[in-house]
């Protein structure tokens, strides 16, 4: 399942957790614990703090599907 969510993220743009989680038929639970993995692996890099919602002043307003809420990861360039 990890395979399947690496080739979702490397689709590019951003992901909400409740999409992948649907995309995956797991529960969004499932794939925090997934990303937090895959950050581990060196195969993600967590973007600043958790989101607070004031995305006005976030360097990724008008690329993030957070929608304020959630963490923001973005890919590496680790190689498999």
């Amino acid at each position: 399942m990890l395979e399947r969510l690496l080739d979702l993220l490397q689709t590019g743009g951003s992901h909400r957790i409740s999409d992948l989680a649907e995309a995956l038929e797991t529960t969004p639970e499932m794939v925090e614990t997934m990303l937090e993995g895959l950050e581990r692996m060196g195969y993600l890099k967590r973007l600043g703090k958790d989101c607070t919602g004031r995305c006005t002043a976030c360097p990724l307003a008008g690329m993030c599907a957070a929608g304020g809420e959630g963490r923001v990861w973005a890919m590496t360039e680790h190689e498999a």
